[in-house]
């Protein structure tokens, strides 16, 4: 669900962009009217979820409208490459969910717009990554060497944590996850930061020595955490329960009962060897 603070201007481009939501595609298991005549699908049996494209939309659409569907619900899936626009129309009452981000980042996101969005329920923890660009491992890293992060306030201080973690800098104590550049104090290959929209920095990867980034824009890229990744996100850390992706809603509606079926269906026996089949790894429930 992986970045310095929302830029005000990517609030007036988000914005912007939901004049052409009605362009995004629909996927899932909902189905036009019949050529047959036949009547749309109950729009109280419509479940509208925005999610970012994998390992989100992948998750809905191929383990969890199905199981839905048993229940007589149609999932729509509205799918999006950024972190804002999902939580805009959230907050607009446009969808009934949304799926994409963590906890921290929800905390931040509120915080900085105003907005009343909710928690209904934790699924997933994506390991956060560093991966090699110019330069092929850690330890071959040069003086100077440049480091894509994440530029959004709560993926940036996990990448700066993760690259604490493998001794490359020293954070100033107590920096935690609210950590920025500023609060680095020790930084002994004079490490250049080169802050980028967290979906673009996999497109820049070749422009960096190594490049911090969430797991669901490295799955859209290709790259493997099993494979690929120079370092990971230590398991037993903070960061599978405060980086825990979540089912998100508007203030009020945890306990609609569409929420509720579909919170259900993510954290059902059949979502969690889909997702433990397919991702290896890059994806790991925590419910």
């Amino acid at each position: 669900m992986s970045t310095a603070s929302i830029k005000a201007k990517g609030i007036v481009a988000a914005a912007a962009a939901l004049a052409l939501s009605a362009g995004l595609a629909l996927t899932g298991c909902a189905a036009p009217a019949q050529s047959d005549g036949s009547a749309e699908p109950d729009a109280g049996k419509v479940i509208r979820v925005a999610a970012t494209p994998a390992p989100h939309a992948e998750i809905l659409n191929e383990a969890v409208a199905p199981l839905l569907q048993e229940q007589g619900y149609t999932l729509e899936v509205v799918e999006f490459n950024d972190y804002v626009q999902p939580n805009t129309v959230t907050e607009a009452g446009e969808v009934d969910a949304n799926y994409f981000q963590h906890r921290s980042y929800l905390d931040s996101f509120n915080d900085e717009n105003g907005t009343h969005l909710v928690e209904a329920g934790g699924i997933h923890y994506e390991p956060f990554g560093l991966y090699a660009g110019k330069t092929d491992s850690l330890d071959a890293l040069p003086d100077g060497a440049s480091v894509a992060l994440p530029n959004d306030t709560t993926n940036e201080a996990r990448a700066l944590l993760l690259l604490q973690q493998e001794g490359l800098i020293k954070l100033r104590e107590g920096a935690g996850i609210t950590a920025t550049p500023q609060d680095v104090v020790e930084n002994p290959k004079n490490i250049e930061f080169v802050e980028v929209e967290a979906a673009t920095i996999p497109r820049i990867l070749e422009d960096v020595d190594i490049a911090a980034i969430n797991g669901n824009y490295a799955l859209d890229a290709g790259l493997s955490v099993a494979d690929d990744a120079l370092a990971i996100e230590d398991a037993s850390s903070d960061a599978a329960q405060v980086y825990t992706n979540v089912i998100v809603v508007p203030e009020g509606k945890q306990d609609d009962e569409k929420v509720k079926a579909l919170v259900e269906a993510l954290h059902s026996d059949a979502v969690r060897e889909y997702i433990d089949s397919t991702f290896k790894g890059a994806v790991v429930v925590v419910s």
